[in-house]
């Protein structure tokens, strides 16, 4: 039982892990994003209320939401690709430096302060908010993905970003892609094979990042050992992931029945709650 909770607090507690789940797969197969934005703000929640530290909080609720993206991001993607709307040339050229970009995060996760994770979350959630609210098609930096070199820059920011944010690459991709002319429905369905490339080495970085702090403070948190590795809680994992590989396929099957304005509508409104939490807490 963790530290400070009761039988009823516990039972309570889990119903949300779980309804936070089913809502993650969705939104993960709607909208082509791991559920990260989902997650963390939840798992931040979750953590204040049992005790865990602020200094620590939000690399916890990162590297948690990472592991439970991992089944999910495997059952969006294999939804999105059964679409035939995946573009899979992208996702090679993006594979081996987005993964280095999560790997660089995860080395600046284990010495940035708490408030790096959140100011990353505002400032990409409120750009991508922006673009999908206000955006015209003719916000364009080009008619089509660059090639070579500046894509995989692209990468490697994606990768950086989404590792310091706990999300599955899929806002930024997003982003990226519409402003290059390409369709919002492609750009989900694309960047649902991020979210693969994104959590599992991002996973295994905020174990590696967090297991010092573990180390030297044994008691710090109340969801340390045996419930967590490193930045990684295990319990949350466990709770969290059966719902949500369930509801996956539903939110991808929605997204490509949607019209595509009310598609950006719908996913610039989801972004921009998700950005002024943070930004509250900020302050």
């Amino acid at each position: 039982m963790m530290a400070g909770l009761t039988m009823l607090d516990f039972a309570w507690l889990a119903i949300a892990l779980l309804a936070a789940g089913a809502i993650t797969g969705f939104l993960s197969g709607l909208f082509g994003v791991g559920g990260g934005a989902v997650l963390v703000p939840v798992l931040y929640e979750l953590f204040r209320l049992t005790g865990v530290p602020d200094d620590i909080r939000m690399p916890l609720c990162v590297g948690t939401s990472l592991v439970i993206i991992v089944p999910t991001s495997i059952r969006s993607y294999l939804a999105h690709r059964a679409t035939n709307t995946v573009d899979t040339s992208v996702l090679r050229n993006w594979a081996v430096p987005v993964v280095l970009g999560v790997l660089l995060g995860s080395v600046v996760a284990r010495y940035a302060p708490a408030e790096v994770f959140k100011i990353v979350f505002v400032g990409v959630a409120g750009a991508s908010a922006a673009r999908l609210l206000f955006g015209r098609d003719s916000w364009r930096l080009a008619d089509d993905l660059p090639k070579g070199f500046l894509l995989r820059i692209y990468g490697l920011g994606i990768g950086v970003l989404s590792s310091l944010m706990g999300i599955g690459g899929g806002q930024l991709s997003n982003l990226i892609m519409t402003f290059y002319g390409r369709p919002i429905h492609q750009a989900i369905a694309t960047s649902s094979g991020l979210g693969v490339l994104i959590s599992i080495p991002g996973a295994l970085g905020y174990i590696y990042a967090g297991w010092p702090v573990a180390a030297a403070n044994p008691g710090v948190a109340a969801l340390q050992a045996p419930f967590a590795l490193g930045y990684v809680s295990l319990i949350a994992a466990i709770i969290v992931m059966p719902t949500s590989i369930l509801t996956a396929p539903i939110g991808a099957k929605l997204a490509h029945a949607w019209p595509k304005r009310k598609l950006e509508i719908a996913f610039g409104i989801f972004l921009l709650l998700i950005c002024a939490r943070f930004a509250v807490s900020l302050i």
